[in-house]
């Protein structure tokens, strides 16, 4: 979350208008993240994100993540619902921007994340695997592999300002992955994206998911890898086995892992650490001049990168074959 586009007090009470809402009370901008414009919203009737929608987020994907998110919530996934307004739309425009409004989840999300918490997350990735298997849109990844090649070619030539030796690093990864990566493994609803502040807890009790922009059709799997490069590791970048172990345990009582998912894995998750480099690595170095953002840091996923490529098999990660988990 982020605040790119800011919000004047009149244009959002004459926005609140078009919604059955209650008056505005309150609101704030969310500076986490890097992706959207967020503010949290109190009015006469409760708490609300509003979600103004840049750069990464096309129009005509809107439908897709606000129709999944009321169509996991109908099947038991936790996660918040998009509020309609008098027109019976999910999305309308505010500041020259894309908009929803969306109800608040109560829970906050982990700062320091335990294994109960890697638990939990991998219990409702599954669930929300499961639950997704006949949502019946289709959102291609824009950001998987084939999306990777023109975010470097953005960065490339300024790679080397944020680390030396980091551009020669990015192209042969990239051109090891585009050469191996897999296209015969399950598919289905990925949500993409689910880092720890996207995911709220009450105590160690998964309260809910959120933020689905990222959301699309993609392999299963690399959701969970997407996972294990964003809860499994420490402060010092160091990687936690007992983390991963009760991730990757409660999504296999959920959702099996096959054997050709499992022996993908290493590479998925070299994948998902290079997806977030160059993501990350793009945002730093083209910070909009006032924006109120702090950009993340692409070396952390340089390093998270630099560990998966030593990863041999799943066994690294705690997982034994034959769907079991050590």
């Amino acid at each position: 979350m982020a605040v790119y586009t800011d919000v004047a007090t009149d244009e959002l009470v004459e926005f609140l208008k078009g919604y059955d809402i209650g008056e505005l009370l309150s609101y704030k901008g969310i500076a986490e993240g890097v992706e959207n414009s967020n503010f949290l919203m109190h009015t006469s009737t409760g708490a609300f994100i509003l979600t103004l929608y840049e750069k990464r987020v096309a129009d005509g994907d809107l439908p897709y993540f606000l129709s999944l998110m009321a169509y996991l919530a109908e099947r038991g996934v936790r996660c918040p619902q998009p509020a309609k307004n008098r027109r019976g739309e999910v999305y309308s425009t505010l500041a020259g921007r894309p908009a929803a409004i969306i109800n608040f989840l109560e829970g906050m999300w982990p700062r320091r994340p335990n294994a109960a918490h890697c638990a939990g997350v991998g219990d409702a990735l599954a669930r929300m695997h499961v639950a997704g298997k006949d949502f019946p849109l289709f959102r291609k990844n824009p950001l998987s592999v084939a999306g990777w090649r023109p975010l470097f070619d953005l960065a490339a030539a300024r790679a080397d300002s944020v680390q030396i030796g980091l551009r020669d690093f990015i192209a042969a990864e990239l051109a090891h992955l585009e050469a191996h990566w897999p296209s015969d493994l399950p598919v289905g609803v990925i949500h993409a994206d689910l880092f720890p502040d996207n995911v709220f807890f009450l105590g160690d009790r998964l309260s809910g998911l959120i933020d689905f922009p990222f959301s699309c059709n993609d392999i299963l799997a690399y959701d969970v890898a997407i996972c294990l490069n964003a809860w499994c590791f420490e402060p010092d970048r160091s990687f936690n086995v007992t983390k991963a172990r009760a991730l990757l345990n409660a999504y296999g009582r959920a959702r099996k892992l096959s054997e050709a998912e499992q022996g993908a894995l290493p590479l998925l998750a070299r994948g998902a650490a290079l997806r977030f480099l160059l993501t990350r690595l793009v945002d730093f170095l083209n910070v909009p001049p006032g924006a109120l953002v702090k950009p993340k840091d692409p070396l952390e996923y340089a390093r998270k990168l630099r560990f998966q490529r030593g990863v041999k098999t799943a066994r690294d990660y705690g997982l034994s074959y034959g769907g079991c988990v050590a």
